[in-house]
């Protein structure tokens, strides 16, 4: 029986993107993502629970990542889970979860993607879907992007 990982999350930035560009073109950026859940306890106080994902994003993602996306940036992910393990520096065993994004969706007006208006001139709605295409590990050439830009004749 084959199995699923997949993992989406709606959030909000918690710092601007770390993006490294390593050789043979390839592009990483590492994303720190908030989720809050908000619910009330026994007492009718509202209590709020975050939790903090770490993303990554390759190639034309995290291009577009480093020129759109800052701190406080909301963005809806799909994605995989992949743990990292190691040693440190003393010999222990360490292990690391983050997110592989296979697409991301950035929320919320232009006026949040950036404050020159010549950076959002090739952003044409406040919501853009960016995906990659499904590889196993990045490629010296990186994942496609497709905007999805499709317009249903929807009532509603």
């Amino acid at each position: 029986m084959a199995g699923v990982n997949k993992v989406i999350l709606l959030g909000n930035l918690g710092a601007d993107p770390e993006v490294k560009y390593l050789e043979g073109d390839n592009v990483v950026a590492n994303l720190r993502l908030a989720t809050t859940e908000s619910y009330k306890d026994r007492n009718g106080n509202r209590v709020d629970q975050t939790e903090w994902h770490d993303l990554e994003l390759w190639g034309p993602q995290a291009k577009i990542a480093e020129q759109y996306l800052k701190k406080g940036s909301q963005i809806y992910v799909e994605g995989k889970i992949k743990s990292d393990t190691w040693q440190d520096d003393q010999g222990q065993n360490r292990k690391r979860t983050k997110i592989r994004v296979i697409s991301f969706t950035m929320l919320g007006g232009k006026s949040e993607m950036g404050s020159n208006p010549q950076e959002n001139a090739g952003m044409s709605q406040p919501s853009t879907n960016y995906k990659a295409a499904a590889s196993p590990a990045p490629s010296t050439s990186g994942p496609d992007i497709q905007m999805d830009d499709s317009d249903d004749d929807l009532p509603f």
